[in-house]
């Protein structure tokens, strides 16, 4: 063989890694044909007037409405080992000059963020300000480890995680000034080894960060702290504008979903206290859909945040983490959160995001919500 590649170099002129490189090629031409073969009449024509090659790198690659015409499976079976992700659920690689600013200062102030932590897909669109220019970033506090260990999460766990860094409110609140971001969102992980959940820690952030920049809006994403409603008293009366905490799914699939620790009825008194300890904050939730719930079950899930006077609601796609997670059951079509959408409103929510990559924390600061804010801000009833 050696001595073939030898001759040809001698009478072509090539350099031996030009020829091999050419070998190659030809070998994947060769595969290419094999595989074209298989194909169905309808999927050569859907390739042909698809995309080519000189579009992926000129980036030119129209982002049209792909999902009215997707064939493939939306629903799992018991054959199936998992879904394929359908192409509304892919998203650019995350750039620009705002998004590496912000990952420059978190690393140098070793802060850590959810965005990073449970691989959140619209960490660029977010730290680079979006649609509307408004950049935002969700912080979490308490260290990056969790005492609880839901199916849906890929945040890391232990029984006893470090203790708390003292340093971290005063950390945090310069990180933001320095970023120069709109609206804010912090979140914790569970600490139950902690007498009071971390409660404390995370008032004295929203103060410090407060007494920085009192212009920033906050949010805070919060656990459950084990049903204790003086620390959700302490938080909902520190001086943030959202107090946020995720109902994540709904009752019938709370139990094979969240940590055993975490109830549904739990998380919808920590919503109704904070609501009735301080009626000027905004109180919001998140419902993540996939998992092979109902849409009665659905609408009822939305029923129940009203009934506690809930003023803001998401809710988005679940996306298995990693293989150790729960699987997907189903990827619900954007016409079906559009629909959710529709459905919030006419139920009375403030605000409603609904869509297969909303998240939580997904564009908190989007103009609407920020407006509302503001305009209450404003309000002399409510100082």
């Amino acid at each position: 063989m050696h001595s073939r590649y030898a001759r040809l170099v001698q009478q072509s002129g090539f350099p031996f890694r030009t020829l091999k490189t050419l070998s190659t090629v030809q070998s994947a031409s060769q595969t290419a044909a094999a595989a074209d073969k298989d194909l169905t009449k309808e999927q050569r024509k859907a390739i042909k007037q698809g995309p080519g090659l000189e579009d992926f790198i000129e980036g030119s690659v129209p982002q049209t409405e792909t999902w009215s015409k997707y064939s493939g499976d939306l629903v799992k079976t018991k054959e199936m080992k998992r879904l394929r992700l359908p192409p509304w659920l892919k998203t650019e690689f995350p750039s620009g000059d705002n998004y590496k600013r912000v990952k420059s200062s978190l690393r140098k102030l070793k802060l850590n963020t959810v965005c990073e932590e449970a691989k959140c897909p619209n960490i660029g669109e977010c730290w680079g300000g979006g649609e509307h220019k408004t950049a935002t970033a969700t912080i979490m506090l308490l260290g990056d480890t969790c005492t609880r260990g839901c199916r849906f999460c890929s945040v890391k766990t232990a029984r006893r995680p470090p203790p708390p860094d003292v340093d971290e409110p005063r950390n945090t609140a310069a990180a933001i000034c320095e970023w120069g971001l709109d609206y804010v969102v912090l979140t914790s992980v569970d600490r139950d080894d902690l007498p009071d959940g971390g409660s404390n820690h995370f008032a004295e952030t929203v103060r410090h960060l407060k007494g920085e920049a009192s212009h920033i809006l906050v949010e805070c994403l919060t656990p459950d702290f084990r049903g204790d409603l003086k620390a959700v008293e302490l938080l909902a009366n520190c001086g943030l504008d959202v107090f946020a905490h995720n109902i994540e799914c709904v009752r019938e699939w709370t139990i094979f979903v969240r940590d055993p620790r975490a109830t549904y009825d739990q998380s919808m008194s920590v919503l109704k206290h904070a609501k009735q300890v301080n009626p000027h904050i905004l109180t919001k939730s998140s419902i993540m859909l996939g998992f092979g719930e109902t849409d009665e079950q659905v609408l009822q899930t939305m029923k129940d945040l009203r009934e506690v006077d809930v003023d803001c609601v998401t809710l988005g796609q679940y996306m298995q983490p990693t293989k150790r997670h729960a699987k997907v059951q189903e990827y619900v079509t954007p016409e079906k959160f559009a629909h959710w959408e529709k459905v919030g409103k006419e139920l009375g929510f403030v605000y409603t995001a609904s869509g297969p990559l909303v998240r939580s924390s997904y564009k908190a600061g989007e103009y609407f919500i920020s407006s509302v804010l503001k305009k209450r801000r404003n309000d002399p009833a409510n100082n």
